[in-house]
Parts: structure tokens; sequence; C-alpha cells
């Protein structure tokens, strides 16, 4: 088996059978079609079949179908199959599978550390966590794994040591390995669960990057500890404004409506803050408010960016007004035409004939979406013609799932394998991880 073939497939979602066609496949009936590309290199067909073979009670031949592409050691195999053995009970197994693994370090030690650690092997991953504590992942596992296991005094110091006094990361990979900002997060978590919250805030205060993956950790602590005030004046001084949405949320857990909306207006916020509040209306059931909101800031100069027009059109169907949201988008010049919110506007007004009409004519149309209102609609035949009018490998995906809805299952098998994907060629080959490779549970 190409593994290096497969890999690019599976991560390009071309030339191979997707989760959703496969899923469909399995939905129509068609298992021995599943059965037959699982035995010829279609990843996604193979995963499906073993785990319903394996919820029949047929684990062996589960682990025939995984086994051509767990033998190379591709490891998104050999990740799938761990996961099976575990959920089937067979724990040292799936442990003796990924021990080897694990031998490299990075995500592949993590996995059979979480793994040990599920099951009261916790003692064993430790020490191999300890050693490879300047990764990232792994020191983020090391902190999540031993809560309650009475080791935090052990493990505070190993962090602590990696906070360099003074020193701020002002380029991208400044610091390989654990970060500064990563280190201190992780004791500030230890901090707060040893019940040293005045700690955690003040490690938290020296963090360079505030924000990751859209969270504030401070602000959550802030908010886990209910210390309101604390967290006001901290949104206050965060110019992303999650710590606002944070402490906005808070209020309304609290049932405190009109105090969250007030933060999304405070002036220190409320540049960011337009699509968050409109969604806070929305579900207090004030639709007309949150449109009114979204629709000032769509009107307000420079303010019709893409995702406020789209937001605003999405809340006028949500509120059964498509025709105002069709109404608004005549309004914008002709180069901002949305050909995608437009189609949906109007097959929300009942013009589905139209809004088909359109897609055929325009050659940039989101012809996908009108072909999956057809289909909702019984008209899967009419479907699969708009699709195929704009060239069937424009939207095969979807050609294909529409094609399996008729039962021309090979005809859609056919379309999605011929589209194969260019050999990927990486510009850098270095590492972002250290390799920890001594000590790993053999």
């Amino acid at each position: 088996m190409d593994v290096a073939a497969l890999e690019r497939r599976v991560r390009t979602l071309s030339g191979i059978i997707p989760p959703p066609v496969v899923s469909r496949l399995l939905e129509l009936g068609h298992e021995e079609q599943v059965a037959f590309q699982a035995g010829r290199g279609e990843w996604f067909c193979a995963l499906e079949w073993a785990r319903l073979l394996g919820g029949r009670g047929r684990q062996e031949d589960a682990l025939e179908v995984l086994a051509p592409y767990v033998a190379p050691g591709w490891w998104t195999a050999v990740r799938a199959q761990v996961g099976l053995l575990e959920d089937w009970g067979r724990v040292e197994e799936a442990v003796a599978l990924a021990r080897p693994y694990a031998r490299g370090g990075g995500f592949k030690l993590e996995l059979l550390a979480r793994l040990l650690a599920r099951h009261g092997r916790l003692g064993e991953a430790v020490p191999h966590l300890i050693a490879g504590i300047e990764d990232p992942g792994l020191a983020t596992a090391l902190v999540e794994l031993t809560e309650g296991a009475g080791l935090d005094e052990e493990i505070a110091p190993l962090l602590a040591a990696r906070i360099p006094v003074g020193h701020r990361c002002e380029e991208p990979w400044c610091c390989r390995g654990l970060d500064p900002d990563t280190a201190i997060g992780l004791l500030a978590r230890i901090r707060e669960r040893q019940g040293r919250i005045d700690e955690a805030i003040a490690l938290l205060h020296t963090r360079h990057i505030t924000s990751v993956s859209g969270r504030d950790q401070l602000a959550d602590l802030l908010a886990r500890q209910h210390r309101i005030d604390e967290l006001r004046a901290y949104a206050c001084s965060q110019p992303h404004g999650h710590a606002a949405q944070r402490l906005a949320g808070l209020l309304e857990e609290l049932g405190d409506i009109d105090g969250a909306i007030a933060v999304y207006r405070h002036p220190a916020h409320r540049s960011r803050s337009e699509s968050d509040l409109a969604e806070l209306l929305a579900r207090q059931e004030r639709g007309d408010e949150a449109i009114e909101v979204l629709r000032a800031l769509a009107d307000s100069p420079g303010g019709a960016d893409d995702w406020a027009v789209d937001r605003l059109c999405t809340l006028y169907a949500d509120q059964g007004r498509p025709a105002d949201g069709l109404a608004y988008l005549d309004t914008l010049p002709a180069d901002r035409a949305f050909p995608t919110l437009r189609l949906r506007l109007m097959a929300a007004c009942g013009r589905l004939d139209e809004a088909v009409a359109s897609a055929r004519a325009d050659p940039y149309a989101a012809a996908w979406i009108v072909s999956d209102l057809l289909a909702e609609a019984g008209r899967t035949e009419e479907a699969v013609a708009l699709l195929e009018s704009q060239g069937a490998d424009l939207h095969r995906t979807c050609l294909a799932g529409h094609l399996v809805t008729l039962g021309r299952v090979e005809q859609a098998v056919e379309l999605l394998q011929r589209h194969e994907p260019e050999p990927f060629v990486p510009v850098w080959s270095g590492t972002f991880a250290t390799d920890h490779t001594a000590g790993v549970p053999s």
C-alpha cells in the first residue's frame, strides 16, 4: 500500500470516497460496496466497515479489514485500531499496539499516556510525560492527567523553571518547545486546583498572549470564581473581546440579561461585539432587535463585511423574513452579489424553481445549495442534472451523494476516485517539538 498517496488522498479528500458518502452508502444498505471498497484502499470505507463489524461482534474480521492499513505503520490507521481495541475492552492489545510508536514522543506518546491513564495506569505514564515536558502537548497531558493524583508539588517546579523572568516572545517560534505562555497557563491550572486562586490570577496576568483559539484562560478563571468586578475590569483592558464575551456569557447564565447586553454595548467592546450581541438577542427571542443591531453594523461605513452580511441575512431567514433579506441584498453594489445567500433566501421564499434557474445561469453560483434543496424536496434527479450542468468534478462530493440516493453507486464511486490529488512537497522539513525517545514504556 502506498501510504504517502493514501495520506494525501485522506488529507485532501480527493480521489477517495469521503465520510459523508460512506455514511450514505451504509444508510441505504450498500454494505457490500463499502466492504469491497475497503479492500481497495478506500480508508473511510475500511474504517466504517471495521466499526460496523466490531459492533456486530466480529472483531477479528474488523481487524483483518484494518490490517493492510496498519501493517505499513500508517499512524492514522494505527490510532483508529487502538481506539477500536479500547472500545472493545481489549486494552492490553491497544497498549501493545501503541507502545512502539510512542517511542517517537510527541502526540504518539500522548495517545499512549492518555490510554494508560484511562485504565488506572497513570503511574506508568507520568515519568515519560515528565521526560517529555518540553513538548507542549505532553506538558498539557501531564497537568490534565495528574489532577487529583497528589503530584502537583512535583510538577509545579518543572513548569516554573520554564518561565524565564522578564522574557517576552516577540516573534513566532522564539521559544521552541514549551513556550513561557503555555507554561504559565499550565502552572496557573495547578494553582487553581490547589485553591491558590490569587497566585493563579497573578500568573495569568504575566502572559504575553492572552487569548488562544478564541478563549482567554484568565477570563474563564475569573468567571468560574464569580469574580465579576475583576472580570469586568479585565475585559475593558483586552482588545480582542474574548474576556468581554465571557463576562456577558456569565451574566446571561446568572439571568442578568440586561447586564449582558450592556457589556456588548459598552464603548470598550462595541466595535467587536455586534455579532455576539445579535446572537444574545436572538436567543432571548428578541429577533427584531438582533436584526437592527446587524443592520446598523452592515449599513455603517465599511461595515458590510462578508460575515456581517451573511449573519444578517441568515437572521432574516431564521426570523421568517427571507424577503427582507433579499431586499437588503438588492441594496448592495453589483460587485457584492452574494450568490450563495441569494439562492438560500430565494428558496426560503418558496422560489425554488427560480433559484434553480439562477444557479444554472450563473457559473459562480453555489449550485450545490440548490441541489440539496431539490433533493430535500424529492427532486433528486433534477439536483443531479443541475450539478452535472456545471461540471461533474466541480461539485463531485455533493453530486456523488445524490447519485448514491438514486442507486447509481458505481457512477458515484467512479466520479470520486478519478480525482487524484497532486503530490505535496513541504517547504520546511524541520520539527517543532523535541524528539523524546528515551525511557518510553517497553
